[in-house]
């Protein structure tokens, strides 16, 4: 299946449920509650729209009342929506303009998603999209946090590191970072203790609103 060259461990969700367009609200609210769990409510938003429109395509091209499945998977970057049916009829799109086959549904899920595709399963067929999550905040930071620790153990002489050493030497690094720093602060006058709490404070906030 497109998109499932997985190397690294993730985390899933299923949700059966079916066709119905008060089942689509309860959906959409059910993946909200797990985004949340997993620390990413900042795609909740995106990823509530692809969930509706997935599901009522569903609703409108299978049929009311059928069964189908919801699945949300989570792998670094990337969140997965797929929508499971059991229809064997994959729908497209054809051309700029939306023919009545597809609905608006499948053209706003193109445009949203970095990447999307249909299959054919033993049971019938999924429709998938994929979003980034690296527009979040917090992603943001660890992604300057990587950076700034690889820049740090380079201005030491430390060769480049892959594999799995790298996370372990990118810890000892964040130790030597943050105490150099803690020199520097004391350095320039200021309370270290000070720094920490106002930092850990930071974190809590950011978390808290995750």
């Amino acid at each position: 299946m497109p998109g499932y060259e997985f190397t690294e461990p993730r985390l899933r969700c299923v949700l059966p449920f079916e066709a119905a367009p008060a089942e689509v609200r309860l959906l959409r609210r059910a993946a909200a509650a797990q985004l949340g769990q997993w620390g990413i409510s900042a795609a909740s938003d995106e990823a509530e729209l692809l969930v509706t429109e997935l599901a009522t395509n569903v609703v409108k091209h299978v049929g009311e009342g059928v069964s189908a499945t919801l699945i949300l998977e989570r792998r670094s970057e990337r969140l997965r929506v797929e929508v499971h049916d059991k229809s064997r009829r994959l729908p497209s799109l054809r051309g700029a303009v939306c023919d009545e086959e597809c609905g608006r549904g499948l053209h706003l899920i193109a445009a949203l998603a970095v990447d999307w595709g249909t299959v054919l399963t033993g049971a019938g067929k999924a429709v998938w999209c994929e979003i980034s999550l690296g527009a979040g905040r917090a992603y943001r930071r660890i992604e300057r946090a990587v950076a700034a620790l690889e820049s740090y153990r380079e201005s030491k002489g430390g060769a480049a590191l892959r594999g799995a050493r790298k996370e372990t030497d990118l810890k000892e690094s964040a130790v030597e970072l943050i105490a150099d720093l803690l020199h520097w602060t004391a350095d320039c006058g200021h309370d270290p203790d000070d720094i920490l709490d106002r930092a850990q404070m930071h974190y809590e906030a950011e978390v808290d609103v995750a």
